[in-house]
């Protein structure tokens, strides 16, 4: 029996009946305190969280990999097609970029003779808000010194399979009533423009056509800038036409250089690059590529960049004068890769909005 009761904490508000739990979703997330006390399912998903991100860095600390930070306001915004946040520094007097990639800082640790480093990180993106996009998320990016971006499809394809296995039991997993094998040497591999050929519909005659393709794309509704060139509305027409179809595990590489600055080119063939990105149920997981070390041609690119920015493309790089000099001391061949940490905890967890795994997603401010 009881012999004393101590009140620890005083409580104004009432719960919600138990047996119901808090189900008003924009009050879940808003509330998250309460969602978690009254939803054990929503306890569960956020545990699982936490032992993705362990397993993750396990797996990446077991092969050498040394995890680092790097700096999360960003004098020149780069390392990835994103608009930024931009805020200042008053005693410097000075505008800042919050991060939207960490990757030059990264491949200048490459320079400096760290060959396989790691950052899970926060990244900032100031941009629209969906099931699939919050505008502050987790990332890991990960690079690996005389690696091609071959090797990082066979590690990727290890890592997914891994985790899974960890933390729900196997690879074989279901998203959203879709079986979904992660085992190694399932997933399939297309090139760009295979993929725009027999999983979009479009033949070469087409999506090779500058003209075609913009009309095409235009009446689709997508915005067109006057730098646009070829690669850039392939790109469109790839995200309208193949990207909500790749269900199982796939990865699409030989992307066109023009839409990959930061990509090595292939030896072959100087119009596309070695760069690969993952798409699971319709969704990007993932974005690698072997590393352009020539400071020539990176320079090159940035100034294209610069040129596009200026036509009105938010997303386009800036140029990074310091991130050219580190190139100028000569970066190792390498490759690397960024996952997004979010998608991954939707996909091991099967659920179907991004709110679901962030504690506190962005929501409008309350009335």
């Amino acid at each position: 029996a009881c012999d004393q009761v101590t009140l620890l904490t005083k409580s104004f508000r009432s719960l919600p009946e138990k047996h119901k739990g808090l189900t008003n979703v924009e009050i879940r997330y808003r509330q998250r305190y309460v969602d978690l006390i009254t939803n054990p399912k929503v306890r569960d998903i956020f545990r699982k969280r936490s032992k993705i991100i362990r397993t993750f860095r396990a797996f990446l600390e077991e092969r050498g990999f040394v995890e680092v930070e790097t700096p999360m306001l960003h004098p020149v915004a780069g390392g990835a097609a994103a608009r930024p946040f931009i805020t200042h520094h008053n005693a410097l007097d000075m505008e800042l970029y919050m991060r939207i990639a960490p990757e030059l800082y990264l491949k200048r640790l490459l320079v400096g003779g760290f060959e396989k480093v790691f950052e899970l990180n926060r990244n900032f993106r100031n941009e629209g808000i969906s099931i699939r996009h919050n505008p502050e998320f987790t990332m890991c990016e990960f690079y690996w010194a005389y690696a091609t971006f071959y090797d990082l499809m066979d590690l990727t394809e290890e890592l997914f399979s891994t985790i899974a296995t960890e933390v729900c039991g196997s690879p074989i997993i279901t998203y959203q009533g879709t079986e979904l094998d992660l085992t190694p040497g399932k997933w399939q591999r297309l090139t760009f423009h295979e993929s725009l050929e027999k999983i979009g519909g479009h033949a070469p005659e087409f999506y090779n056509d500058f003209d075609k393709v913009l009309a095409y794309v235009r009446e689709r509704g997508e915005k067109i800038l006057k730098t646009d060139k070829l690669g850039k509305l392939q790109a469109k027409l790839f995200d309208l036409d193949v990207e909500p179809k790749l269900v199982a595990p796939t990865f699409i590489y030989h992307y066109p250089t023009e839409i990959s600055p930061l990509a090595r080119r292939n030896k072959d063939n100087p119009d596309i690059t070695d760069r690969f990105e993952l798409f699971i149920m319709g969704r990007e997981y993932g974005n690698a590529f072997s590393e352009l070390n020539d400071p020539i041609d990176q320079r090159m690119r940035f100034e294209q960049q610069v040129r596009e920015k200026a036509a009105g493309d938010d997303e386009a790089c800036a140029m990074d004068e310091d991130y050219l000099r580190a190139l100028e001391y000569g970066m190792p061949p390498a490759a690397g890769e960024g996952i997004g940490i979010d998608r991954l905890v939707m996909l091991l967890t099967d659920s179907p909005s991004i709110r679901e795994v962030i504690f506190f997603p962005l929501l409008k401010q309350e009335s």
